[in-house]
């Protein structure tokens, strides 16, 4: 080994390691198997610090605030930085421990410190800006019960076209007055509610619009059916097709 090499040493890559996480410590490993030749090799150990990076700070980022508000500042990075250190020794342990011996240069810790400080300047930024572009969170569990509860309401007002021409006017506005319409209106009060869910992303801000109408048409429809069976009459038919011309735009843009 030529004594102009100069390395990094175990303890040095820790001390990155726990400032800058694996992507400072791929850095480092990448230098020292560029300055042993083995150039190839450096390039996958800075891809898989960058990788194992990710990965990490995606798993922080699951964690529920209340609970990594209580992990003490130290805890990951001690963690990580043995497991790291361990893997150094594993697979330039030996060269490193030669070179020592050969009395060969190494890196100061002060340089392989700033390299971490770096890293961890860069990751810093990184989880601000995902935390300014990301999403907001809002309550999807909350939601999806409630949209489950405005289906099963559909489901049951619609049954009253299973009893036209089945059953007599009576029933049919029976079951309009005292089931179809109030299961709408119940609708209504639910599509409020899910409405009221904060940081709703635009998206589902403008399905809620859409339902609310939908709903609404439906108890105008109803309500004129419902006139049109007791009085025996079709002078509310076109009235009744303006509003299922508008509820199936709404559904196709659903």
């Amino acid at each position: 080994m030529e004594e102009k090499i100069k390395l990094y040493s175990p303890n040095a890559i820790a001390l990155a390691t726990y400032f800058g996480g694996p992507l400072a410590a791929g850095i480092l490993i990448r230098k020292n198997s560029i300055n042993l030749g083995r150039e190839k090799e450096g390039l996958w150990t800075l891809i898989i610090g960058m990788i194992s990076t990710i990965l990490l700070f995606w798993g922080i980022l699951q964690i529920p605030e209340p609970i990594i508000d209580m992990i003490p500042n130290f805890l990951i990075p001690a963690i990580y930085t043995p497991i790291i250190y361990l893997i150094v020794e594993k697979i330039q342990g030996e060269t490193l421990k030669k070179h020592k011996e050969e009395n060969n240069e190494f890196y100061s810790n002060w340089k392989a410190a700033g390299i971490g400080l770096v890293c961890s300047i860069v990751l810093i930024g990184g989880i601000f800006a995902y935390a300014y572009f990301a999403p907001e969170d809002w309550d999807v569990d909350t939601y999806d019960t409630e949209l489950t509860k405005l289906y099963s309401n559909e489901d049951e007002a619609m049954k009253v076209f299973d009893m036209m021409n089945r059953r007599p006017a009576y029933e049919i506005v029976y079951f309009i007055e005292h089931t179809g319409i109030p299961k709408w209106k119940e609708n209504i009060e639910i599509l409020n509610k899910m409405s009221s869910i904060e940081n709703l992303p635009e998206k589902v801000q403008k399905q809620n619009k859409l339902l609310l109408e939908y709903n609404k048409l439906r108890i105008e429809s109803y309500e004129l059916m419902a006139k049109a069976i007791l009085n025996e009459t079709s002078e509310y038919d076109d009235e009744i097709n303006k509003r299922h011309i508008r509820i199936n735009e709404i559904v196709d843009e659903l």
